[in-house]
């Protein structure tokens, strides 16, 4: 498996992955580790990191020594909400700048609000924060918050939570195209072949939570969606035949081949 960048730092796992919505730290750390992922985002909002002494500190079962942190901004409706939320993860993880900006548009999709992305994209990046970016699939979109100097652009395949799916293969496939910086897939992946097909895209990696948290069996499917984005990777890499359509021709070759006669 080939490795990539983010940041400046290189990793081997493409599959990114979220820390809420299981059952208890233990059931979190197991998933985590089925995965393989490397890079690990926790909602600062809503997890507890070390602000909240009387409670289970999440960075127990998943320390920074072994995996990469990336703080995000998830319940955030406001720029400055996100900015400053984003400010704390730093003093709380010393001076950790990797970090996922969202900034949602209501609490019913979970959109994002993309005024309020661009602005706060802006001045984490003057603040030296290197931002991977939660975003729509708006290519122009994508382009702007790249110009402003995200590290990294999130589109999202379909809305956060409703595993549906890459529902707009077309427009991924135009930021993929036109991004000099890292492209992943946020928010929409319900199982292992909605994964894949993001890797075969040409997608850098792909972020998820629900599809594994919410699975029946969530280290089952965290091993699966692992395979998944690995499988994909290698099908893009390896380069996929041409669509033919009523231009059939058989596996193996006949010329040459001794046509059978039959008998008078």
């Amino acid at each position: 498996m080939d490795n990539f960048v983010i940041a400046g730092k290189t990793y081997s796992s493409r599959l990114l992955v979220g820390t809420g919505k299981y059952k208890d730290f233990t059931e979190t750390r197991a998933a985590i580790e089925a995965s393989g992922a490397e890079i690990v985002t926790v909602a600062i909002r809503r997890t507890n990191i070390g602000q909240n002494a009387d409670e289970p500190n999440l960075l127990d079962s998943v320390p920074p020594s072994k995996y990469t942190l990336l703080p995000n901004t998830a319940g955030c409706y406001t720029g400055d909400d996100a900015i400053r939320t984003l400010r704390l993860a730093r003093e709380l993880l010393d001076g950790h700048s990797l970090v996922k900006l969202e900034v949602l548009g209501d609490a019913k999709t979970l959109f994002p609000n993309m005024m309020e992305t661009l602005k706060a994209a802006e001045i984490l990046a003057k603040e030296g924060f290197d931002v991977m970016v939660y975003t729509s699939d708006d290519p122009i979109a994508a382009k702007q918050l790249e110009e402003i100097g995200c590290v990294a652009i999130m589109p999202l395949a379909s809305l956060i939570g409703s595993g549906m799916g890459i529902l707009n293969p077309w427009n991924l496939q135009i930021i993929i195209e036109n991004a000099k910086v890292p492209v992943l897939v946020d928010a929409g992946v319900g199982t292992a072949s909605d994964a894949t097909i993001a890797l075969e895209l040409g997608c850098d990696g792909v972020l998820m939570n629900t599809a594994i948290a919410a699975a029946k069996n969530p280290i089952l499917m965290a091993s699966a969606m692992r395979k998944a984005v690995e499988a994909g990777r290698e099908a893009y890499l390896a380069g996929r035949m041409a669509k033919k359509i009523y231009t059939a021709s058989p596996s193996s070759p006949v010329e040459g081949v001794i046509a059978s006669t039959k008998a008078l």
